[in-house]
């Protein structure tokens, strides 16, 4: 049995590195839809004040 036990250990901690990349990775996406929708924000303001103040 503790041949099961050991095998396990390394399966875990591979499952926890997968998680915690995963975690990252999520992050990272949820950061780039935030700078991109702010983003997009600032073009359409500057497009609005453009077209309001054009002569």
């Amino acid at each position: 049995m503790p041949e099961q036990d050991a095998g396990a250990l390394p399966d875990l901690s591979a499952e926890q590195r997968r998680l915690a990349q995963e975690t990252k990775d999520e992050r990272k996406v949820w950061y780039f839809l935030a700078y991109f929708l702010f983003g997009i924000h600032i073009v359409a303001f500057v497009m609005i004040y453009a077209v309001r103040h054009g002569h």
